[in-house]
């Protein structure tokens, strides 16, 4: 079982976040014998479908290549545009399979590891010219077994050339004796026959070779239990930096809070434990709202911000207790509660009056203390 540098067991699966990483360093899984398999076959399709016009293109290849007039022969200045010529000849008698064989090249990495563009993969890594490192793969689980695959794939390829040579032994010797013609496609035939034959051997690895290739990538990213822990934490925040912010959230939403005091129109109080503060104004507010609330140093905190801009405080115990209990900041007061808050209201705005107009100091309103027994 493999172990990291701590000596603990990568015994878990690797996250969608080492997955990640790995590419965006290069790290994929391929298949070399799928890229072959998928070469081999396509030249297969290649040949089954223009062997016979690739076939025809080499004939005339050859007797462009081998008629030469008496000109042609002494001039030196027709050499390269002869060659040139017959390159030309070449590549079209070859396109198709030069066309096909690349795309297999080109697309057949996208059915396990897709294409990955890295320009981390291309930074040069000096480390890799240390011998050490790579006698200690040559010798390892992993060179075993890549050492055990080539064996295989010899042996499987070599008994299936011999099968196919042996089948096909009277029709290889016969090709000299027939007209050029009709030799070269009969050599096409074959070829195409024996890649057939090489291309289902190699399709046979392709398959065993493709989920070991899988198995091993995600073996090689296995991470111990104290990485992933690692990861989680560091993915969705530690404990104590997840603290401090919330903490710091807190104290903003608080300082903002603190900020409304100055505008409310009365604070209720408990008097020392709870403060509400209310603020009302009956051409934009269906009812009172709470701007500010609090408890024990908070409830301090408002009472003096409350003092130092003139801001009535009202001692209520139970209503102070039931505002602060059951009505959100910046929620508007229930209608059950409408009655004891009028009545504070309608007194604080009487106190205000009597410095105007000199009227009689109001009375002092008395709240109904049974008002917090009951759930608003």
């Amino acid at each position: 079982m493999a172990e990291n540098e701590n000596g603990q067991d990568q015994t878990e699966q690797p996250t969608q976040k080492r997955l990640d990483e790995a590419r965006k360093s290069g790290q994929v899984p391929r298949s070399r014998e799928l890229t072959t398999a998928a070469v081999v076959l396509a030249a297969v399709i290649g040949l089954r479908f223009s062997g016979a016009a690739m076939a025809t293109g080499f004939s005339t290849l050859m007797k462009s290549g081998l008629t030469l007039s008496r000109e042609q022969a002494l001039d030196e200045n027709l050499l390269l545009p002869n060659l040139v010529a017959l390159a030309k000849q070449g590549l079209l008698a070859t396109a198709p399979i030069l066309e096909l064989t690349l795309a297999a090249a080109l697309l057949s990495p996208l059915a396990i590891g897709g294409w990955n563009l890295s320009f981390t993969a291309l930074v040069p890594n000096f480390s890799r010219l240390n011998p050490i490192p790579g006698l200690q793969r040559m010798f390892s689980m992993r060179g075993v077994t890549e050492l055990l695959k080539s064996y295989a794939k010899f042996l499987l390829v070599g008994v299936i050339a011999v099968v196919f040579l042996r089948a096909n032994a009277a029709s290889l010797l016969s090709l000299g004796n027939e007209p050029l013609n009709v030799a070269m496609t009969h050599a096409a035939s074959i070829a195409g026959g024996a890649l057939l034959a090489l291309s289902g051997s190699l399709a046979v690895i392709a398959g065993v070779d493709v989920p070991l290739t899988l198995h091993q990538y995600i073996k090689q990213l296995r991470m111990s239990r104290q990485e992933v822990r690692q990861e989680h934490r560091e993915s969705d925040g530690s404990p104590e930096l997840k603290g401090r912010i919330r903490r710091m959230q807190q104290e903003q939403a608080r300082r903002r809070m603190l900020q409304e005091v100055p505008k409310a129109d009365v604070v209720i109080t408990n008097p020392t434990h709870y403060s509400v503060a209310l603020r009302y104004d009956e051409k934009r507010m269906r009812a009172p709202i709470v701007v500010a609330k609090g408890a024990d140093e908070v409830a301090a905190n408002i009472r003096r911000i409350a003092a130092e801009n003139k801001v009535p405080i009202f001692e209520a115990p139970p209503l102070a207790r039931v505002l602060f209990r059951d009505v959100e900041l910046n929620a508007e007061v229930p209608a059950s509660l409408y009655v004891a808050v009028a009545q504070v209201l309608t007194y604080v705005l009487q106190l205000r009056t009597p410095a105007t107009h000199g009227a009689a100091r109001p009375v002092r309103p008395t709240i109904d203390p049974t008002i917090e027994q009951t759930r608003h």
